[in-house]
């Protein structure tokens, strides 16, 4: 029995390696596969560009502050053929005949310029700064969801392959236990069940090891598609406990007023109360400004050229357009209520949110003890099995059985050890602090408020800040 007790030792020492930390030279480690995430992640840069395209709802606004500018022109050929009668001096007619062609044209500008709206252009203005500050926490909700996906799936792929390390080991074993089992038999030390007893675990450590390695299969490819590249060399990942709370009450604290979406909720409450002063300044009066020149040829057979010029302000007050706009009104104010209850719903979804990801992050340290107990345990019991099967005290199935104990249990320390570090990051997230500046990843931030502020006061152009 000393080969199966040496190949034993040796899965425990792949085990210890995977999950002790102890990594090869120049290994992938947890901080880069989220630098990779956070900077090649698809879908977060599809995100970072519909928050570039909400940016442009600023400038649009703040256009109703501005003049609107017309150029029209106008040249084109006509024929006049009239005769006309008219009196003149006491029993007189003058007859006129005026027949021939001409081309009239004429060139003209006009500029218009809102006053006075009922403060639209204002709270227009105001609403699409909370939708960007909304857009903002909505991509920061995106990027915690990838940064968590990204350091899940790391830590899914040290699990799966350890598990798989330790089912090739537990086949190795049972394969040295099953032609150990056969030469005894050969001899007449055990029975035909025996064998058969050590050929049935066999066939169910191949399986479970089959199992393994198809798992294994399907983390790697998840890996290649959240964080980018195929796994290798990775190094053992470690919880972010520093970056945590100290207490229940701090992190629930902290996820109420960090997280980003009640954050995102928050602002929505603001886009929806702007909406409403926006519909009720539909009610108010309206002042323009309009100036207006044009210079004209041969508008007519008798007049050559003429000028023109005005300045002219109106001013409109709505009385009654068939009551759409008390409908919007009422309707904004339902979806202003709407927002309001949402806000308490996000609140108490976070609420739940960081006590589900605390309890689990205390669940997981108190199972990586228990695990690792349950381990050590579970070596000394088989090695005290197999010495007292040597001295006819036990059987084969009993060895087989603790050697199917002592598998388990290596499995639940892996295991727990993976939920230990991903529950942290759950935790992290949870309260709205799993960022790359938190994380002190080694890798350019982006930031929303480069493009709002190249875009912001732009007055004419249609190239995008990157050149499109």
């Amino acid at each position: 029995m000393s080969g199966v007790k040496v190949a034993t030792g040796a899965a425990a020492a792949v085990l210890l390696m995977a999950c002790a930390g102890l990594a090869p030279a120049l290994a992938d480690t947890i901080e880069a596969a989220l630098v990779r995430a956070y900077q090649n992640n698809p879908q977060l840069n599809a995100q970072r560009a519909q928050v570039r395209a909400i940016d442009e709802n600023v400038p649009q606004a703040l256009s109703g502050y501005r003049p609107r500018v017309s150029v029209t022109g106008s040249a084109g050929y006509q024929y006049t053929d009239t005769n006309t009668t008219a009196g003149g001096s006491p029993n007189v007619l003058v007859h006129t005949e005026i027949h021939g062609t001409n081309a009239p044209r004429s060139v003209g500008a006009t500029i218009s310029q809102t006053l006075f709206n009922g403060q639209q252009t204002a709270n227009r203005t105001r609403a699409a700064e909370s939708q960007v500050s909304g857009s903002r926490e909505a991509l920061r909700v995106l990027e915690q969801s990838v940064l968590l996906s990204a350091a899940t799936i790391y830590m899914d792929y040290l699990r799966d392959s350890a598990i798989v390390e330790v089912q090739r080991s537990n086949t190795r074993v049972l394969e040295q236990t099953l032609k150990q089992t056969r030469d005894r038999f050969n001899v007449g030390e055990v029975t035909r069940t025996d064998v058969a007893q050590s050929e049935a675990q066999l066939a169910a450590g191949r399986t479970q090891q089959l199992t393994a390695e198809s798992n294994l299969n399907t983390t790697r490819s998840n890996f290649r598609r959240i964080i980018g590249n195929e796994p290798e060399q990775l190094a053992a990942g470690s919880p972010v406990d520093r970056f945590l709370p100290g207490t229940l009450i701090s992190a629930i604290d902290l996820g109420l007023t960090q997280n980003p979406n009640v954050m995102a909720a928050m602002y929505g409450i603001d886009v929806n109360y702007l909406q409403v002063r926006i519909n009720e300044g539909a009610l108010l009066p309206t002042v323009t400004l309009q100036a207006a020149v044009q210079q004209s040829y041969e508008q007519s057979m008798t007049i050559y050229r003429s000028f023109g010029a005005s300045a002219v302000a109106q001013l409109s007050v709505p009385v009654y357009q068939g009551g759409a706009e008390y409908s919007l009104i009422r309707q904004s104010k339902e979806n202003l209520a709407q927002q309001r209850l949402n806000l308490e719903q996000v609140r108490d979804q976070t609420r739940a949110s960081v006590v589900q990801a605390w309890g689990q992050l205390l669940a997981g340290r108190a199972q990586v003890s228990s695990a690792q107990a349950q381990v050590a345990a579970s070596e000394i019991a088989l090695n005290g099995v197999r010495e007292e099967a040597k001295a006819g005290q036990r059987t084969t199935l009993d060895v087989l059985n603790a050697q199917q104990a002592l598998v388990n249990a290596r499995v639940a320390l892996v295991t727990a050890q993976h939920d230990r570090v991903v529950a942290s990051y759950a935790v992290l997230s949870a309260v709205g602090r799993l960022s790359p500046v938190v994380l002190n990843l080694n890798t350019t931030i982006y930031d929303p408020s480069v493009h709002y502020q190249q875009v912001r006061d732009s007055w004419f152009g249609i190239r995008t800040p990157d050149g499109r």
